[in-house]
Formats: C-alpha cells, sequence, structure tokens
C-alpha cells in the first residue's frame, strides 16, 4: 500500500522566483537588445485598480524605443546584473535550496533572428549558474518570460508569425546545450494561459499588424505549443534527464452561486483555462476548444506534423504561479477570464487581489487529478506596500499570507499531490510585471529604489525574511 505523506519531503525544494526583466537591468550592455519589457514606461498616474492592458500598437513600440525622457523600470531592475553575487549571498542566509530566474533571449540573441549567439550574454548566465552551485542552490530556469526580442514584433509579428518558432527554438537548443550540465529544470515559456492578460508581453504582436485579435491570439498560442513541444524534443536529445515543463497562472473560476447556470458557467470558464494544459499535458486540442474555435469563426493554421509534434512531447512537469481566487456569474461575466466578480467572502490587497488560500489548495489539487503529473509552485506571493523605517520593514501580512498558502500546501502534499518546489514570488524585491512599480513589493529582502529608480540601492532584511529562513530550517514544520 502506498505510504501516507506526512509533511514535506526531505529533499523538498524551497525556494524563490525571479524574472530577468525586472531585476536585471543593464538593458543596453554586453550586446544585450530590445526587449518587449523594455518598453513598458511607468505612468505615475494610473489607476492600480483598473486591470492592465499590455496591448499596443506599432506607434507605441516605435515611440517607447525613441523615448529618452521617460522612465522605463525594466530597463534598470534593481541591476541585479551587477549585484546578482551580492543578492544571491542573502538568499543562501535566507536558506533557498532553489532559484528560479529567466534568461533574457535578447540577451543571448538581441534581435531573436541572429545566426550567432552573443557570447558576452551566454557568459553571463554561465557565471550566474556557477554561483547558484557553488551557494548549492537547484537553478530553475524560465526561457521565455515576456523577453522576446522587439525585433521579431517588428519584422515578424512576434508569435503570430511560424518563422518565430523556428528562432525560439534555435536560442532554446543553443541554451540548453550550454548550460546542459547546470541545469537541470526547464519552464519552457512563462504563463502560456495570459493571453488576455498580458497578450503583447506573451504573444509579442501588435494590434494593429493584425486584421482579428482573437485570431492572431490563438494564432500565436499554437506557435507557443508547437514551440514548446520541440523544445522539449530536442532536449531529451541533449540531456535525457532535463525537465521540461509548462507553466499557466491559474486562473481557476468559482461560481458565484449554487444556480446551476452559475456552475456551468463556471465550468465552461475553467476549460478555457485547462486548454493550455490538455494540449501540452494530453497532446492534442480538446473538443470543447475545437467546439469555441468553430462557435467563433477561428480558424488555426496548421502544419502536417504539427500533430505528431504535440503527441510525442508532452511535458514532464506543470509549473504554476497562483496569487488569488476569482469568481463568475452567469448573467454578469464574459467568457473573457478577465470578466470576474468580486467575492464578499474574502479580502483583497490594493491591487484588487482576492486573498484566498483555500482557493490555492483547490486550483493546485484539480490541475494535478486532471493530469497526475508533478507541480512545481513557480510563483505565490503577496503584494504590498511596505515601509522602510530604521532599516526595518515590519511586514506581518506576508507573512500570514505566505504561511496560509503553505499550510494548504502541505495539505495537498498529505492528499498525495507530488510538488517538486515552492519558489516564493519574488525572495528580493523587483519591479512589478503588470504596474511598472517597486513600490508593490514581493521580497523577504527590501531594496530602496522607488518608482522612478530613486533611492540608495541598499538590501535591508524584512521581518518575513527571518520567519521564511526558518520555514525553510525546520522544513516547513514550524507552520
Amino acid at each position: 500500500m502506498k505510504q501516507l505523506i506526512k509533511g514535506f519531503p526531505t529533499d523538498f525544494l524551497w525556494g524563490g522566483a525571479i524574472a530577468a526583466n525586472q531585476c536585471e537591468g543593464a538593458w543596453d550592455e554586453d550586446g544585450k537588445g530590445f526587449c518587449i519589457s523594455d518598453l513598458h514606461l511607468y505612468d505615475p498616474n494610473r489607476d492600480i485598480s483598473v486591470p492592465y492592458e499590455s496591448d499596443l500598437t506599432l506607434a507605441d513600440v516605435k515611440k517607447a524605443m525613441e523615448d529618452h525622457d521617460g522612465y522605463y523600470p525594466k530597463r534598470h531592475g534593481i541591476d541585479f546584473y551587477h549585484t546578482y553575487k551580492e543578492d544571491l549571498k542573502l538568499l543562501k542566509e535566507l536558506g533557498l535550496k532553489s532559484f528560479r530566474f529567466s534568461i533574457n533571449w535578447s540577451r543571448i540573441f538581441p534581435n531573436g533572428d541572429d545566426a550567432t549567439p552573443n557570447e558576452a550574454g551566454l557568459q553571463f548566465y554561465d557565471d550566474l549558474l556557477d554561483e547558484l552551485h557553488r551557494l548549492e542552490m537547484e537553478p530553475i530556469v524560465t526561457m521565455l518570460h515576456y523577453e522576446t526580442p522587439v525585433h521579431l514584433t517588428l519584422k515578424y509579428k512576434g508569435w503570430v508569425n511560424r518563422q518565430t518558432v523556428d528562432f525560439f527554438v534555435h536560442y532554446a537548443e543553443t541554451i540548453m546545450k550550454r548550460y546542459k550540465d547546470k541545469v537541470k529544470y526547464w519552464i519552457v515559456i512563462n504563463q502560456m494561459n495570459l493571453i488576455h492578460f498580458e497578450s503583447f508581453n506573451s504573444l509579442a504582436f501588435c494590434v494593429d499588424q493584425v486584421d482579428n485579435i482573437e485570431q492572431a491570439k490563438y494564432q500565436a498560442i499554437h506557435h507557443q505549443f508547437i514551440a514548446t513541444a520541440l523544445v522539449k524534443q530536442k532536449a531529451k536529445t541533449i540531456n535525457p534527464h532535463f525537465e521540461i515543463g509548462m507553466m499557466v497562472a491559474d486562473c481557476t473560476a468559482s461560481p458565484e452561486t449554487c444556480d446551476p447556470d452559475d456552475v456551468v458557467f463556471a465550468l465552461q470558464r475553467n476549460r478555457h483555462q485547462y486548454f493550455f494544459t490538455d494540449v501540452s499535458f494530453r497532446g492534442a486540442y480538446p473538443s470543447y476548444m475545437l467546439r469555441y474555435f468553430e462557435e467563433q469563426g477561428i480558424r488555426i493554421e496548421m502544419e502536417d506534423s504539427d500533430t505528431a509534434i504535440l503527441s510525442e512531447n508532452t511535458m514532464d512537469f506543470l509549473a504554476i504561479s497562483y496569487y488569488y481566487s476569482t469568481t463568475v456569474s452567469y448573467e454578469k461575466n464574459t467568457m473573457s477570464p478577465t470578466s470576474v466578480t468580486k467575492n464578499p467572502k474574502i479580502k483583497a490587497n490594493p491591487w484588487g487581489w482576492g486573498i484566498d488560500p483555500k482557493g490555492f489548495y483547490y486550483a493546485l489539487s484539480q490541475y494535478y487529478d486532471r493530469y497526475q503529473k508533478p507541480l512545481l509552485i513557480a510563483e505565490n506571493g503577496f503584494g504590498m506596500y511596505d515601509t522602510l523605517e530604521d532599516g526595518k520593514v515590519h511586514d506581518d501580512y506576508r507573512i500570514d499570507y505566505l504561511r496560509a498558502h503553505l499550510v494548504q500546501l502541505k495539505e495537498m502534499m498529505k492528499d498525495g499531490v507530488e510538488v517538486i518546489a515552492y519558489c516564493a514570488w519574488a525572495p528580493i524585491d523587483i519591479v512589478s510585471c503588470s504596474s511598472q512599480e517597486m513600490a508593490k513589493r514581493y521580497g523577504f529582502i527590501y531594496v530602496d529604489i522607488d518608482n522612478l529608480g530613486n533611492g540608495s540601492k541598499k538590501r535591508y532584511k524584512k521581518d518575513s525574511f527571518k520567519w521564511y529562513q526558518e520555514v525553510i530550517a525546520t522544513n516547513g514544520t514550524t507552520l
């Protein structure tokens, strides 16, 4: 009989996660090219309660590339490109056993379609990986985290163009061969399902480059499915011990009421999220999505070999980011995942993200039951305005959030859900993905930089630092 798990395994990978575009800076150093995140201007007048819209036009892109007056926080990050040794030393003190980060595609291939890679970019990640191994932290590498080279947008319309698949696979093969003895866990593309939240960030095409935006989004996603499968195919020839995963952001919705219409509507909404994982783990397009495409007049262009590519190269593990839960109503909402109803049973942070640890348990259990594949918690964290006083940050709210979610993680693992790692987002403060703010902080380490890049850049340990340090040291028994 299978033995029940009582707690976290002894080899559990307690970790943290960041993204190159939000932390590295050095946006124009050592041969790096423009990536799409370098185009994000900070707007101090933006209403943070309104969902972020990432769609851009060609004029928006060109204006940002030529703008020398506005502040673009992701071009500067927290200067991790130059401070990574000091920052990793702090994270080692924190006790991290794993560290998830992304490789910036535009640092390796500045234009995306270059014939040969940029050696300076490759060497930077060699050095970073060597430092991680010296500090005994398991690297978890994301190949693409909103860092598609802008040249691919301007010349090829990003992921709408099938050629981008070839460029990406060439890039992926390059880094897998270069780091074949340094990296075991690879996440191919960050949060593939956020095509309605982070459209330009995810798919790298401008709205005025296509005639039908919805058609273009799903065509681009098809190309990402193919690229991911081809990466898996090549990975096993480079190092058979590689573990290749795909990643989604949880958008599981609960029905607002027990009205059958709400229940069925929530099911249909959730299927549109499972679509991404169904293709990646079952190796084929599900019938419910083919029906949706037919009803919406969406036609996906496929090559003859695509069916076999998808079916023969399914993923090894599922990486998930979880921050909040959503509720939907048949009468109030649409099929768009951005259309949700406020849940009166839970509290939210200033950005409207509902705090729901039980939703964490529910969503991840559903994914594991559906695929029976190992899960990797790629992101989970609490963004909040922190106050630095006398070198200290008292962030009990972050401790409360993380503790409650880790308790639920422990419960699902007792149920038999296999979890490889828990990567808190982000262990050190970095620029916010959606709002471009430094003030929306997640870290156990405070970085003294404000929304306009001002500050001493000094690092300070928050109260949550000591708390997470103890959680790791006791392997979660102190929860």
